[in-house]
């Protein structure tokens, strides 16, 4: 029982975790990553759809990007798209392709990006600790039904808590590696 506990909230961080990630993977910075926008959502025939699934996207040079999308109706979705993301980005569309170019980042723009990456670290910060909220108080709930004793509740506390600091100090690793690469010229 305490198991399923533990493997419940390790999957639970685990995911909170891998959303920190592709949240990183958004934030621009010097070079270009077709992840930049992959995931910006195009209105397509009424529905919000990934980028990703419209289009192939490449990186043609270190600073460019390529949009080849599958179909060619879509080319003006996805340039309408991209105008209204927050990338500051604007798109050069031939008749089939669109080309992002991504001009180099100002030192102040790469200082506020990385008050954006500290910020969606607090994110992280904040749902692992909300996870080891939930997974407390399901322990404290199996000790008041007698499932469980007060030393195994105060055990799994400590196993919790063991499990959140990993993942915090982890969040905390991924945090500084993005610093750097958007701080990097």
């Amino acid at each position: 029982m305490l198991a399923d506990v533990y493997k419940e909230t390790e999957a639970r961080m685990k995911n909170a975790i891998k959303a920190l990630q592709n949240e990183f993977n958004a934030i621009r910075t010097g070079r270009a990553n077709p992840a930049l926008v992959e995931m910006l959502p195009v209105e397509y025939y009424g529905t919000n759809t990934p980028l990703r699934e419209l289009a192939s996207i490449s990186v043609p040079e270190a600073r460019s990007l390529l949009i080849r999308p599958f179909d060619r109706n879509t080319l003006k979705d996805i340039e309408r798209a991209i105008l209204k993301s927050d990338l500051g980005l604007t798109p050069n569309t031939d008749r089939e392709n669109i080309h992002l170019n991504l001009p180099v980042l100002t030192e102040e723009r790469r200082r506020e990006l990385v008050r954006v990456v500290n910020a969606k670290s607090e994110e992280a910060r904040v749902s692992l600790r909300n996870i080891r909220r939930e997974s407390i108080r399901d322990l404290r709930s199996f000790e008041e039904e007698h499932w469980i004793t007060e030393d195994d509740l105060h055990r799994g506390k400590e196993k919790i808590q063991e499990i959140t600091d990993r993942f915090s100090d982890e969040i905390d690793v991924i945090c500084e590696r993005k610093e750097k690469e958007v701080m990097e010229v």
